[in-house]
């Protein structure tokens, strides 16, 4: 393999990395939705798509592992691909929370949820800007940002703690709502976790650009 067709297949797996990391903000935004307006088919719909996302991580992981096996990369270049690999399977697990909470919506059915879920849209609010964030950090390899975004998943950690609390007190005042609460508190929950694995992405950037291991979040 060239030097050039070399730089071709890096572009190639970025290109579908960001590919990767749109579907998995559109899974998170639609599951969300699904949950706000109470619509099962649009919940079908992310788990379905959950199936597509699923294809392709594999086919990033597929593409990297051939192409460390072929070119041997070392140095910079490895770390690029080796990133891209860790990115593949958090962007993944992203995913899979964004999935729950779509089956979180189909297994409340019927039921009539009167809590307000305005800070679950907050939530998922904070945590797709901060993975919209960490892939335009990937793009520039700006490891100064993906520090910040790390930062920031204590925000998201406050908003879950406060989402908790408040549902808790409901559970208290209201316990006949019990079941629709306690699915409410799974699904804050699986956001918390999204602003986790994203904090992680942005730790593989900043592997990716000083080939430091670090936890940041």
């Amino acid at each position: 393999m060239t030097r050039a067709i070399f730089d071709k297949t890096l572009r190639e797996l970025q290109d579908d990395t960001l590919i990767m990391g749109s579907m998995v903000e559109k899974a998170i935004t639609r599951a969300v939705e699904a949950l706000r307006s109470r619509d099962a088919s649009l919940s079908q719909c992310v788990i379905h798509d959950d199936v597509a996302i699923n294809a392709k991580r594999y086919e990033i992981e597929e593409r990297c592992i051939h192409t460390i096996g072929l070119q041997q990369p070392v140095a910079a270049d490895l770390r690029v691909v080796v990133a891209i690999l860790f990115i593949a399977t958090e962007l993944e697990r992203i995913a899979d929370h964004a999935e729950g909470i779509g089956r979180i919506n189909l297994m409340l059915g019927d039921e009539l949820i009167r809590q307000p879920l305005s800070d679950i849209g907050e939530m998922a609010d904070k945590a797709c800007d901060m993975l919209r964030r960490s892939l335009t950090s990937f793009i520039a390899r700006d490891d100064g940002s993906a520090r910040r975004i790390c930062d920031e998943d204590d925000v998201v950690d406050r908003m879950y703690d406060a989402t908790y609390q408040a549902l808790i007190a409901e559970l208290i005042r209201t316990p006949d709502d019990a079941r629709s609460i306690t699915y409410l508190i799974w699904a804050s929950h699986n956001l918390e976790r999204i602003a986790d694995r994203v904090t992680n992405v942005a730790e593989d950037i900043v592997f990716l650009e000083t080939g430091q291991v670090v936890e940041l979040g």
